[in-house]
């Protein structure tokens, strides 16, 4: 599993560069596969990226985040 994403995004409106809750990229990828893809939806949380690691190490998780895995893998 290979996941590429930003750690915030940035309003193009303001001149702040303080974090905002503008949307970031996600990338994950896996291993052998050749799958076309698959749309993972808005993730309503970072923390889902975090919950889905643990979900693909099978590690148990007990914090915020919602695993995408089930999503990721129908792909």
């Amino acid at each position: 599993m290979l996941a590429i994403c930003a750690d915030h995004g940035n309003d193009p409106t303001t001149p702040s560069t303080d974090h905002s809750r503008e949307c970031v990229p996600l990338l994950v990828v896996f291993g052998g596969g050749t799958g076309s893809g698959v749309w993972l939806g808005r993730r309503s949380s970072f923390a889902d990226l975090g919950a889905s690691v643990a979900d693909f190490l099978n590690i148990k998780w007990s914090l915020e985040g919602q695993s995408f895995m089930n999503t990721a893998m129908r792909g």
